[in-house]
């Protein structure tokens, strides 16, 4: 059986608001030590500053995970400061609108970039060390419902991008496992956050509908009959960092009330 978390260090990308925000408190509220990336230096300044002056421990960094050196300064500066790394959560994401024929190349790249590649090489870092320390490391890939159906048409490459992120989820748990490190992942559905706003916004551009309409129509389409919010996604993650998923690996589990059933 794993330890308890308390103690522990823990990596969270796109920390400085939404889910990410919800993950970093949930994960210190455990007992974790947490090391905060994102792109915004203010806001992930911010949220370590809120877990600090809840008596958590906390570093933020302002980082681009396209970029490998800023991959490994995030990594070192766990090290460097908690001298150790038991998990990483890889949250930060982008998304953009547009329906498939009118997709480009840049659009393409912009969010395979981020939401995939950046995320596998991300966990590849982690894994080294994670290995290397022997210490039951932990990966939670935040992925999205839109990764195992097409959720809507209005992001096709943002369904497209979470779909690698559950096929590399799958693979880096299967090759981790003979190293006791546990890769999973945790699937999102519609959660009231600022990006959430941003996609109704952008479909109602394309659509002609107020974004209130659309939002009345996305809560429709859910068994529970209402939108998530950070806190939701974050109590899964908490779990599959935490030793009651001690084995458990490769999985993605849903958070999305009820939309998808497998």
């Amino acid at each position: 059986m794993e330890q308890s978390v308390k103690g522990q260090v823990a990596i969270v990308t796109g920390a400085g608001q939404g889910i990410g925000r919800a993950i970093a408190l949930r994960l210190s509220q455990d007992g974790m030590n947490v090391v905060l990336v994102d792109l915004q230096g203010d806001a992930v300044a911010r949220v370590a500053d809120e877990i600090r002056a809840n008596g958590g421990e906390a570093i933020a960094l302002s980082l681009n995970i396209l970029h490998a050196e800023d991959r490994q300064r995030m990594i070192e500066s766990a090290l460097s400061t908690f001298h150790r790394l038991d998990a990483l959560v890889n949250n930060a994401g982008v998304q953009r609108i547009a329906l498939p024929l009118d997709v480009n190349e840049e659009h393409w790249d912009h969010i395979m970039d981020v939401n995939a590649k950046a995320t596998y090489f991300c966990c590849q870092m982690a894994l080294r060390h994670m290995i290397e320390q022997k210490n039951n490391g932990r990966i939670v890939n935040i992925a999205s419902i839109a990764g195992k159906m097409a959720s809507t048409t209005y992001h096709p490459i943002y369904n497209v991008s979470k779909a690698a992120v559950l096929a590399m989820t799958k693979t880096l748990a299967l090759y981790a496992a003979r190293y006791g490190v546990r890769v999973n992942a945790v699937c999102p559905g519609m959660i009231e956050t600022s990006m959430q706003d941003m996609v109704d916004h952008e479909i109602g551009r394309i659509t002609g509908q107020a974004p209130a309409e659309i939002h009345v129509e996305r809560n429709a389409r859910i068994p529970l009959g209402y939108m998530g919010d950070g806190a939701d996604v974050a109590a899964i993650v908490s779990f599959l960092v935490g030793p009651d998923s001690h084995y458990m690996t490769g999985q993605a589990l849903n958070a999305d009330g009820g939309v998808l059933t497998y």
